[in-house]
């Protein structure tokens, strides 16, 4: 793990993961602004097929093809210059943009901050394993498996990253960049065979490099089971899990999590749930259920250790989600984190 940083972000700080139900990106960025200690541009899947979480970052890749006619995204590798385009524009460290085409939560929310400084703001990326897990070539193979466009897409997500860095860094101190990891719940699982634990980490750690050498802090987001020792090897500073239903496959770790929060790293406990869980949900319940959460913690790691490095987030993403439905869950996170402050 890198050093830890010297900027701490504050205890019990608030932040979202993502994606929000909203079709009007002006009303989505007034939300997140007015809400979260940590604001964070907005994701909008519901506003356009391009919003979309693996199609979101695909713009630039050499031979894509979208149509949002058949919500559809694939790879046809042709007798094209594309890729040794993309080869000589994508020099090290080069920045790639995300197009308001392609993510008008983001550029709305660039507008709306324009004249404002923040401490912290976030971003987020869509992780290398989630993309190259979800995205297909024509024959129907998917692009993990060819190891030449495994590469490209490694290439491509940092650019972003890198891109988002330098965008966000205009109006705040520091930028966290969440990498967005769904799939490391089902690797290992009879759905990827195939896939190289090693190759995992490696992936992962030049996502970590990439938005630690810009300068960035570096989180990753999984909602599910995940195998931690390995995540906490990649030297990412944020882990954020899902503390509503996920706490146990976290907590039998609690070795190597005392290790990353010794060594500077931050848990964001994603206790608000973003599933329909959230009908049946309030104060009461949820401060009973991370209390007792955070005593089985206590047993291994110190209090005061674990509070000082913890976040407070939902679940997940609210796209899925009503719009009143995710009020409702940003108002839970701010009443928690009011109750534990």
């Amino acid at each position: 793990m890198p050093e830890p940083n010297t900027e701490l972000i504050k205890s019990f700080s608030t932040t979202g993961i993502g994606s929000l139900p909203h079709r009007n990106p002006e009303d989505a960025c007034e939300l997140v602004v007015r809400t979260f200690d940590i604001p964070f541009w907005p994701q909008l899947p519901r506003s356009s097929f391009k919003e979309s979480m693996i199609i979101q970052y695909s713009e630039g890749m050499p031979y894509i093809k979208v149509s949002e006619d058949e919500q559809a995204a694939w790879i046809i590798k042709d007798g094209s210059d594309e890729l040794e385009r993309f080869y000589e524009a994508c020099i090290d460290k080069t920045r790639i943009a995300i197009s308001e085409d392609y993510a008008r939560g983001l550029h709305a929310f660039l507008r709306k901050i324009k004249r404002r400084r923040f401490h912290f703001l976030k971003g987020h990326v869509t992780g290398p394993l989630t993309f190259t897990l979800g995205l297909k070539d024509n024959y129907g193979r998917l692009v993990y498996f060819d190891e030449e466009l495994r590469e490209i897409s490694s290439m491509l997500l940092q650019a972003k990253s890198r891109w988002q860095i330098d965008m966000l860094k205009q109006h705040a101190e520091k930028v966290i960049i969440f990498i967005d990891e769904p799939i490391l719940s089902a690797i290992g699982s009879s759905s990827y065979i195939g896939v190289d634990t090693e190759e995992v980490l490696r992936l992962l750690k030049g996502m970590v490099s990439a938005i630690e050498d810009a300068g960035g802090i570096s989180g990753i987001h999984c909602c599910g089971r995940a195998d931690w020792p390995l995540v906490i090897k990649s030297g990412v500073r944020i882990i954020s899990f899902d503390a509503f239903e996920y706490f146990d496959t976290l907590a039998i770790y609690h070795e190597d999590v005392k290790k990353f929060l010794e060594n500077g790293g931050y848990l964001a406990w994603g206790i608000v749930p973003t599933s329909d869980a959230i009908s049946a949900v309030n104060d009461e319940g949820l401060t009973t259920l991370i209390g007792k959460e955070l005593e089985r913690l206590y047993e291994y790691i110190s209090p005061d250790l674990v509070n000082s490095r913890m976040l407070i987030t939902p679940s997940c993403g609210t796209g899925s989600r009503s719009i009143e439905e995710t009020i409702k869950i940003f108002q839970l996170v701010m009443r928690l984190k009011e109750a534990m402050a």
